[in-house]
């Protein structure tokens, strides 16, 4: 039979077209049997469903938008595989955008999905900005909109982070502990959201194992990793710290970069911990010390969370907050074995 529609293939199925139609989404309300009854006769007449026209009339895109700083950090890589694992069960698509730290890019991506290319966003911002209003100024017409791990403070919506303070103060606790008197903690972006948090749980087991803060010790680091590893070495020869707290993945590396270029031994001269979520951390030499934030799990919660928000609104505060526990990771970096 040529050009049958969904309007032949209910007649002949002597069902409603909502029926059938909520049989190819497959919607839980429709029995098994009955999905089977319709799939049969719609492959007996050569019937396909046209998704893209459904979804053009109920108004969505069945696309998930997903922003990140960076694709080359481990962490946002597992974030988004959680992330994608709860959207194809949905039935839904992501797509991901990286602003590479750029805020012009952040701000420039987002207008750009409220074009209808998406139904929802999951966003680590890229905190280049103190204003953030722009997101505001869409006003009700915003999607749906959920922060993970890096948030705007001055935004409402609802967000997924990790418990960043206790698990900077622990990972300068166990320096301490280690017998580190000089630690250093090297920052990226002392305005953002992670890296207020983190440095103050730094600063504040300072103050409880009665160690001098040190401001000089707050190395502002950047988004270029050569950059990083010049800084790193003239900072480590000048300032002579013994201990070394990465506040992002990235700096861990160029912390063992540096060290090896100016023959520092990890963990004799310099004992290093960091946030990270890298697979490989027990493999390097010496096997480094981190703060593993759970982020597949993160991601899979942000998704759970902005999929709700899709589909039951009500049932969504705007200043919902789910903190998930890091953990502390000893390794050889950290010892002196």
């Amino acid at each position: 039979m040529d050009h049958v529609n969904i309007k032949i293939l209910a007649e002949a199925l002597r069902l409603s077209t909502s029926t059938v139609s909520r049989a190819f989404r497959d919607n839980s309300d429709i029995s098994s049997a009955t999905k089977e009854r319709i799939l049969a006769m719609a492959k007996e007449l050569n019937y396909q469903p046209n998704h893209y026209a459904s979804n053009l009339r109920e108004q969505k895109s069945k696309t998930i938008a997903v922003i990140v700083p960076e694709l080359g950090n481990n962490y946002f890589s597992l974030a988004i595989q959680g992330i994608e694992s709860v959207a194809n069960a949905k039935g839904y698509h992501i797509l991901v955008y990286s602003t590479n730290d750029q805020f012009e890019k952040e701000v420039s991506f987002i207008k750009h999905l409220h074009n209808g290319r998406a139904d929802g966003i999951i966003m680590s911002v890229s905190g280049e900005a103190n204003d953030h209003n722009y997101l505001n100024e869409i006003g009700k017409k915003r999607l749906p909109l959920v922060f993970f791990d890096r948030v705007y403070e001055d935004i409402v919506t609802p967000r997924v982070i990790t418990n960043d303070y206790d698990s900077s103060f622990s990972a300068t606790k166990h320096l301490i502990q280690q017998g580190c008197k000089r630690i250093a903690y090297l920052a990226v972006n002392k305005t953002l959201s992670i890296g207020k948090t983190r440095m103050q749980g730094y600063i504040d087991a300072l103050k409880k194992f009665k160690i001098p803060f040190k401001d000089e010790l707050i190395i502002d680091c950047t988004n270029n990793y050569k950059e990083n590893i010049d800084l790193l070495k003239q900072a480590f020869i000048t300032l002579k710290p013994d201990g070394i707290f990465t506040s992002v993945e990235r700096l861990a590396f160029a912390t063992y970069y540096a060290c090896n270029d100016i023959k520092l031994s990890i963990p004799k001269d310099l004992k290093v911990i960091g946030f990270s979520s890298l697979e490989i951390a027990p493999l390097l030499n010496p096997a480094l010390s981190t703060v593993t934030q759970p982020a597949a799990e993160l991601g899979k919660t942000a998704a759970e969370l902005l999929f709700k928000m899709l589909e039951n609104p009500a049932d969504v505060h705007p200043d919902s907050e789910v903190i998930l526990k890091s953990k502390l990771i000893q390794r050889e970096s950290t010892f002196n074995g």
